[in-house]
């Protein structure tokens, strides 16, 4: 193999690259055939010929149909034996119809009309090719796979769901809102109470009880004063700490809510989502 530069390769023989075409390269006569015309079948290629003469279907001229519908079959006898033979059924019967024609009419009783030969012949056309413009209606609608694809998304969703936490910050403002709220109100009387904080937490379980949910600010009595307010907050704390209230809030700056921590989280009124601390 002589060297070359810079050409490629027309074809590779044996794995070794061929540069020029052989000349003792021999292409059968029949190595490519070029089909312009694909019909389904013997009824599709006769209403071809009938549109492209504009021919009548009601009423075919049976000579020149036959004619031109022979010449085909001539053609594609010679390639294909197998594909000729329905063809030549349709033939053998286009040609009884012909010979029907040429021959009189049969008798028929006084004011009926002779069978036209044609009529069954003109009935699987006119069958056919409303078959035929449905399909091809059909084929125009868009189609999966050929004219568009499915977007598939995989979306992953816990069965629990899972809430944003309640920041230091967010107690500390509604803590402030409460402290505001107790000024407006304050009395200006001394006196010595004691306070236990273990009660207040049983006050506080008690309003919750039987209840989805309560408001932050709903928990503490602002016309009891300062202390019972500092003793309710710390006793909010202690039960958060221990677990048994969940300090839950739908999003950031949003209002703060309160519940048992074994209550649902199912909720008929707003906040319509909680988010759990």
């Amino acid at each position: 193999m002589p060297v070359v530069v810079d050409q490629v390769a027309l074809a590779r023989l044996y794995g070794e690259p061929l540069f020029a075409m052989p000349r003792d390269l021999y292409i059968p006569p029949d190595a490519l055939q070029i089909f312009l015309e694909a019909f389904e079948g013997p009824l599709d290629l006769l209403l071809y010929l009938i549109r492209k003469q504009n021919f009548n279907i009601l009423d075919i001229p049976m000579a020149a149909m036959t004619r031109q519908y022979l010449s085909y079959v001539e053609e594609i006898r010679s390639t294909n034996l197998e594909l000729a033979a329905e063809y030549l059924l349709m033939a053998a019967m286009l040609i009884e119809i012909k010979s029907r024609m040429l021959l009189p009419p049969k008798k028929v009783a006084e004011g009926e009309e002779a069978e036209d030969p044609r009529a069954e012949l003109v009935r699987r056309l006119l069958e056919y090719e409303q078959i035929k413009l449905a399909s091809q209606k059909l084929n125009q609608i868009p189609q999966f796979g050929r004219d568009f694809l499915r977007a598939q998304v995989h979306i992953e969703q816990a069965l629990q769901p899972r809430f944003p936490d309640v920041g230091v910050g967010d107690l500390q403002q509604a803590w402030s809102d409460i402290i505001k709220r107790a000024k407006l109100v304050q009395h200006h009387v001394i006196s010595r109470e004691e306070l236990s904080v273990r009660e207040h937490m049983s006050i506080v379980l008690r309003k919750l009880q039987g209840r989805k949910f309560l408001e932050f600010e709903q928990l503490f009595d602002t016309s009891r004063g300062m202390p019972v307010l500092v003793v309710t907050f710390i006793a909010l704390l202690e039960l958060s700490k221990e677990g048994l209230l969940d300090v839950t809030q739908a999003e950031a700056f949003a209002p703060i809510y309160v519940r048992l921590a074994y209550t649902p989280t199912t909720f008929s009124e707003p906040p319509s989502q909680i988010t759990e601390s």
